[in-house]
């Protein structure tokens, strides 16, 4: 009884959520402020209910052709006074309007439909770049990937099949029952709805399990795709430790785990099919049985007889689909249910109702007294108070998990702090909007990672609407122009996934130009050179101190060779700012920054 009640509990949840997804995509198919929506669907499904009408008058000429060419039918008289070729005629020309009818149906509804599905994928691919590097950070790409891709596919599916598939069904099937109690008796009408309630309760059940099995093959189809692009962006760090079988390995047991939950559903799938045949066997011969009698018996006629059997063949055929589309739709609500999870996901950093636009006069950045941590158990700054004034340049320098970076990522708004405050020209980041702040900060991190096109759409990324002139004047400054004009496609050459046809010097000249043409008053240098080797750091070092002329730039540096020249180095240990002042004067303290110079300089020198 336990498991009954479970049971019981999981189908009643299924069907909440279920309910829950349908009236989320309600509005996209009745929308307000699109009148042409509404009309379409309307026109649609009076042209629905036109089709079903014809294709349930349609055996009926059937019968009359049929009874026309009998011996005792020759001379009778016929429907619309036809004759038997008039009605094979007329039989042909319903046939061709049902099917045409359903055609203009979707003819019609087309464009609801895609429109739907575009503005369900652009919203949750909005809103995906909405959440918080936090949430990016704990989930996997390829999982998030297929999430949106099923669950628009599951939009796409349940608009046909749901309004197209199950509700005309189910009109259909009234016609026809009403059809068979009228011109026949109860009898027939209670052997079909015996046999349909018999069908439908057979074919959900088994679909509640099959769906199951479908939800663990998906569960490891998502796991097999994660584990196979998750290797493929890492492409040479399986190299570079011989990890080929690793991984293969690793893809293996998770499509062996798909293979296993893949068969179990064809099996299930070939239970299902045998079951719903037997069924609507049955019912189609005690039917047929029921006729036959009463054409032996002088009651019916043999166009009566045809025209049940045509019937029962016309309920049989949609009904023959009703576990695929049953189960599609069930999967349908599970892979939208993701995709809406997904959309209810909260952004951990929201504009307030109130926020402004930033507005730079100068670029001053001060840190009062910020405190934040990725876990609250696991505070990374601790009351840091730091000011950069306009045009000056302020190096950040510690060992690891001093939170350099984090300085960097609240800066840009990642994160909001944990306590104080951070200001750029007296304005709290929180209070103002993220895309202006963004707007107002250019950004040159470690690896400068490059969108799989040309050199010259990575560039122009960091100001769209920017000239071919300006182009070009921004990869001179940085000095890439030449490199990109000796290219045999020059500024069309396409970089690669990530960028990995260039070398990293020629990257990260690539995103000096794309941020000098973004031209920010603020500039933050997140360790720009130390993934680089040290004659090409010496050359990029020259295009990021011109970069930084008339800007505030704040330099987070693990080389301390590469901040020497800084108006201001801050020293982070801890989370908490332990020493600052210039070069000169920090070496002669001999106090940390000492110390980190000494140990740096002992290490180029071995």
């Amino acid at each position: 009884m336990r498991g009954l009640a479970k049971t019981d509990s999981n189908m009643s949840d299924a069907q909440i959520q279920g309910w829950s997804v349908i009236r989320r995509v309600a509005p996209y198919l009745w929308p307000d402020a699109h009148p042409w929506v509404k009309r379409r669907v309307v026109i649609a499904l009076v042209v629905l209910v036109l089709s079903k009408l014809i294709a349930v008058t349609t055996p009926l000429f059937y019968r009359e052709a049929v009874d026309a060419l009998a011996p005792e039918g020759m001379d009778a008289a016929t429907m619309m006074g036809l004759g038997a070729v008039g009605l094979t005629i007329a039989y042909g020309i319903a046939r061709l309007m049902t099917v045409g009818f359903q055609q203009l149906r979707d003819v019609v509804f087309t464009r609801v439909g895609q429109r739907a599905l575009r503005q369900l994928a652009l919203e949750t691919f909005t809103h995906i770049h909405r959440l918080s590097m936090r949430y990016h950070i704990t989930r996997k790409t390829g999982g998030l990937s297929r999430i949106i891709e099923r669950g628009v596919k599951g939009v796409d599916f349940l608009l046909r099949f749901l309004l197209f598939s199950i509700g005309p069904l189910v009109l259909e099937l009234l016609m026809i029952g009403a059809i068979l109690f009228f011109l026949f008796d109860v009898w027939y009408l209670a052997a079909v709805v015996v046999t349909i309630a018999l069908y439908v309760w057979f074919t959900f059940k088994v679909t509640e399990w099959r769906v199951k099995i479908r939800k663990e093959m998906n569960d490891q189809d998502t796991d097999a795709n994660q584990k196979a692009i998750d290797s493929l962006l890492n492409f040479e760090t399986v190299k570079y430790f011989g990890a080929e079988r690793w991984e293969a390995d690793r893809y293996d047991v998770a499509m062996e785990n798909y293979e296993d939950a893949a068969i179990r559903t064809n099996y299930s799938l070939a239970f299902l099919n045998f079951g719903q045949s037997l069924l609507i066997t049955s019912g189609l011969v005690a039917v047929m049985v029921m006729a036959a009698i009463g054409v032996q018996r002088g009651d019916l006629t043999v166009g009566d007889f045809v025209m049940v059997n045509a019937y029962m063949i016309q309920i049989t055929m949609p009904l023959n689909f009703l576990g695929t589309v049953y189960r599609e739709i069930r999967q349908a609500l599970i892979d939208m249910g993701d995709m809406f999870d997904l959309l209810e996901q909260p952004a951990e950093v929201k504009d307030k109702p109130d926020a402004v636009a930033l507005q730079v006069n100068g670029g001053r950045v001060a840190l009062q007294d910020v405190t934040f941590g990725y876990d609250k158990e696991r505070p990374i700054l601790k009351g840091v108070t730091l000011e950069v004034e306009p045009g000056q340049t302020v190096a950040i320098v510690g060992s690891s998990g001093s939170g350099k970076s984090t300085i960097g990522r609240l800066l840009f708004r990642f994160y909001d702090v944990g306590g104080g405050a951070l200001l750029i020209d007296g304005q709290d980041v929180r209070d103002v909007t993220q895309h202006s702040l963004h707007a107002q900060i250019g950004v040159v991190p470690q690896d400068t990672v490059l969108f799989n096109d040309t050199v010259h759409y990575n560039i122009a990324y960091g100001r769209p609407t920017a000239s071919e002139d300006e182009i070009i004047a921004a990869a001179k400054a940085a000095k890439i122009h030449d490199f990109i004009s000796s290219l045999p496609d020059g500024y069309q050459t396409t970089v690669g996934e990530r960028g990995l046809k260039l070398s990293g010097g020629e990257k990260q000249r690539v995103g000096i130009a794309r941020t000098l043409l973004k031209n920010p008053p603020i500039l933050l240098l997140d360790e720009a050179t130390s993934a680089l080797d040290t004659e090409t750091e010496m050359e990029i070092q020259a295009e990021l101190k011109a970069m930084g002329e008339g800007r505030t730039v704040i330099t987070i540096a693990h080389r301390l060779s590469t901040i020497a020249d800084a108006d201001r180095i801050v020293v982070l240990e801890n989370g908490v700012i332990v020493e600052e002042g210039r070069h000169n004067d920090l070496l002669a303290a001999e106090g940390r920054y000492a110390h980190l110079w000494n140990r740096q300089s002992e290490e180029e020198t071995a």
